[in-house]
């Protein structure tokens, strides 16, 4: 029986969950006196914050339950610690059964740098002797505990497997997200508001029955012979007011979304033509609405906006009205955004709060909202956008499934998709699929319990990016396959480093003699065009047929700001212009090299790596800066990613930047530092930003693959750390290896380190699956 309180997405045909653990005591084993005896557990806790497993804020969560709850249980109060420590570490609840199996997976185990010398009791040991049971009768302090309720800090959520614990505002995160997505997948096709009042955001039966939809499908995407699932994607999305389109690197998500819009304006404004859909595009983090904002751009200018609107007046829907069919064009035309805002800029954020402007009770004004990058989205703020849509509002959430999850609680987009690869569509689904687009899709596809869910997903399954001659395209579908009955870990580590040894001309598979070994230097200098194929000569661009530029390192960015450099004659304001070009053509030449790696601390982290890196450049003469300099100030050529959101300055959290030195007004011969940020401006390409008014940057040569999520290098080089470390995960990797656009280098600081990354999973907890 489910909890009373759950919404099930998904329907009865779930995984099986852990076996739950037998109420008997291992033999030999004695209870731990941290269950028994509230001091004891309060002096554990101390350690584990001492050595970093726990942290100072779960400490003190459970220190103000035990001193203000009255007789509260140890086994709650343990229960409490561990359920806040989640949060920290992206789950949005504590699974008690599959803590009770893997216990010390409950902690940060071990923290960057810890030797484990000397340790606190692990989870495991603490547990050793505790049954779910034990733990479940525990779980009873009304003041402190219930079902959802009572207003009490903690919600206890039963399944027939296990008991999951919430902090209270994410259990009603979890409540809201599931409620919402019910309700507008349960919205029956054509209850749409009435034309006059609020547009159509889901398109209404006449429209579904009257052929325009279809024309409309055939004139975005010409059949080529084969199901275009671009194609299914488009038709899927129409028709619900909850949508997903998934797909890797390559499979054309921005395509498909540019064309999802051109089509929802043309049904719209052929059915009310002087009311176009009120049409917002956002994404999560600055520099993911950025390159949204790029690519949007290139996509709409190759739309087929005369022959849509030449559907028009062909359609049975045509409404006459005072419009000639050049002002239909031009309509159509005006009517698909091209500006990406943030989330945070979208719902209007309240600066030092949680709580945005636009909420329940003051709604978006927008009728169809898609946001890119969603795996990037946590529950919190998923929950933010849904509680803000108006009721008739459409959402399409864009992203790839398999990338890593957001750095803050739950992994929706992935939960969501849990099903995708199977689609799961109805007959009913699949008939009308395959009438619209002509061509029918494969059987295997297709389930008679299909859940409603499943109807409006669409996974992409063509990349146009990375074909079979693609290392990193195969290198990232062998990463990519899930441990199954069929697929052991060693099978899937096999097929990893085949891929590795083929000699594919965009694959390089790097493993260091050590933390000093000088190949690593070589690669963030050079790129080490050698250790590829003819050097990386040779390589065609699919679209242009034109060579592709051999891989390089940093020196190719640092090369071009000394040689492009203007006169220094030229003075900076008037001649801004010139200034702008020369930091464009910088920028653009430090995103073809970026070292990704897996951990901030350590040798291996970025805060070693980029003192390390800025060294090695100083070394061969392509910086100029003190050891000072390097290590806290400021130097001319030091990249810098922007931290948080900057709203005075128009900048946002991922942004990336570089110092240059630009005349100085004040005297002949002086000068001073400027940061250099694109825009997405053609008339200000550039915004140039003191030093002094940046407060929450860091220097950039070495970037963590979450920072990297929604960017694109043209060369990418993947830095493993030396030893196993439970961050590295089959998701990080292959979010790693797809930043590259062309070239890929891979890299173990020791040999094994991959083999064991590739068969981790992320497993994040929470109630969006259900048992």
């Amino acid at each position: 029986m489910k909890d009373s309180q759950t919404l099930d997405l998904f329907g009865e045909n779930e995984p099986a969950p852990a076996t739950p653990r037998n109420s008997t005591v291992t033999p030999g084993h004695q209870r731990h006196p941290a269950l028994n005896d509230t001091g004891t557990l309060m002096a554990l806790c101390e350690r584990w914050v001492a050595r970093g497993w726990l942290r100072d804020l779960d400490r003190a969560l459970v220190s103000f339950f035990a001193r203000e709850g009255g007789q509260v249980p140890p086994l709650l109060l343990l229960a409490t610690a561990l359920a806040s420590h989640q949060l920290g570490r992206g789950h949005v609840c504590l699974d008690l059964n599959a803590t009770l199996n893997a216990p010390d997976f409950a902690l940060s185990l071990p923290p960057e740098g810890d030797d484990l010398s000397d340790p606190p009791p692990l989870p495991s040991e603490v547990l050793a002797t505790l049954t779910l049971a034990e733990w479940q009768a525990a779980l009873e302090h009304p003041t402190l505990i219930s079902n959802g309720h009572s207003n009490t800090p903690l919600v206890r959520s039963e399944t027939p497997h296990t008991t999951r614990l919430y902090l209270r505002r994410y259990w009603q995160y979890e409540q809201t997200l599931h409620q919402e997505i019910a309700a507008r997948l349960a919205l029956e096709e054509g209850a749409n508001t009435a034309i006059g009042h609020e547009p159509l955001s889901v398109i209404g039966s006449d429209v579904l029955d009257s052929g325009l939809l279809q024309q409309a499908l055939n004139t975005l995407f010409p059949d080529n012979g084969t199901l275009d699932w671009q194609k299914v994607a488009c038709a899927l999305a129409a028709r619900s007011h909850f949508a997903i389109i998934t797909g890797g690197p390559g499979t054309g998500k921005t395509t498909t979304v540019v064309r999802l819009l051109a089509l929802l304006q043309t049904l719209q404004l052929a059915h009310s033509p002087t009311q176009a859909l009120r049409i917002r595009l956002a994404a999560p983090t600055g520099k993911a609405a950025a390159r949204l904002n790029e690519s949007i751009a290139g996509q709409v200018s190759q739309l087929p906006i005369e022959d849509l609107a030449a559907l028009w007046a062909q359609s049975e829907l045509w409404e006459p009205n005072s419009f000639g069919d050049d002002s239909c064009t031009e309509q159509l035309s005006a009517s698909i955004p091209t500006e990406v805002t943030t989330l945070h800029r979208l719902l209007g954020a309240r600066p030092d709060t949680r709580h945005f402007r636009h909420n329940p009770n003051n709604p978006l004004a927008l009728d169809v909202l898609v946001i890119d990058e969603a795996s990037m989205v946590d529950i919190e703020m998923m929950t933010a956008v849904l509680s803000a849509l108006p009721a008739h509002a459409k959402l399409v959430l864009l992203g790839d499934k398999d990338q890593l999850a957001s750095v803050e609680a739950g992994a929706v987009l992935g939960d969501l998709c849990r099903r995708a690869e199977a689609a799961h569509y109805t007959p009913e689904t699949a008939q009308w699929l395959a009438k619209l687009t002509g061509h029918p899709l494969p059987e295997a596809l297709t389930c008679p319990n299909g859940q409603p869910l499943d109807q409006a997903i669409t996974m992409l399954r063509v990349s146009h990016r990375f074909d079979a001659a693609s290392g990193i395209g195969q290198l990232a579908e062998a990463i990519n396959q899930p441990l199954s009955a069929t697929l052991s870990e060693r099978d899937k580590q096999n097929a990893v480093h085949s891929a590795l040894r083929h000699g594919y001309a965009d694959l390089h598979h790097l493993v260091l003699g050590g933390e000093n070994d000088s190949a690593l230097e070589r690669l963030v200098v050079t790129g080490s065009p050698e250790r590829f194929p003819h050097a990386g000569k040779g390589l065609l661009d699919k679209k242009t047929n034109e060579e592709i530029a051999p891989p390089t390192g940093y020196r190719h960015y640092l090369t071009v700001l000394d040689q492009q450099r203007p006169e220094v004659t030229l003075a900076f304001e008037e001649n801004k212009g010139a200034y702008d070009t020369w930091a464009s053509d910088v920028l653009n030449a430090y995103g073809h090299f970026q070292l990704l790696c897996a951990l901030r601390k350590g040798p291996w982290g970025v805060e070693g790596l980029n003192l390390r890196i800025a060294k090695v450049l100083r070394s061969h003469t392509l910086l100029s800066a003190s050891d000072i300099e390097l290590e806290k100030g400021w130097y001319e050529g030091r990249p810098v990613l922007v931290t948080q959101n900057d709203y005075s300055l128009g900048l946002m959290n991922g942004d990336i930047g570089i110092t240059l030195a630009v005349p100085d007004p004040r005297g002949v011969g002086r000068t001073l530092y400027r940061v250099a940020f694109p825009t997405s401006d053609t008339k200000n390409p550039i915004r140039w930003v003191l030093p002094s008014r940046l407060h929450a940057v860091e220097t950039v040569f070495a970037m963590t693959v979450h920072k990297s999520q929604g960017s694109e290098f043209l060369h990418t080089a993947l830095l493993l750390p030396q030893t196993p470390n439970p961050i590295l995960t089959r998701e990080l990797v292959y979010t790693g290896i797809t930043r590259a656009r062309e070239w890929l280098t891979l890299v173990e600081a020791k040999r094994g380190i991959l083999n064991d990354a590739v068969v981790r999973e992320v497993m994040r907890v929470s109630g969006i699956i259900v048992n």
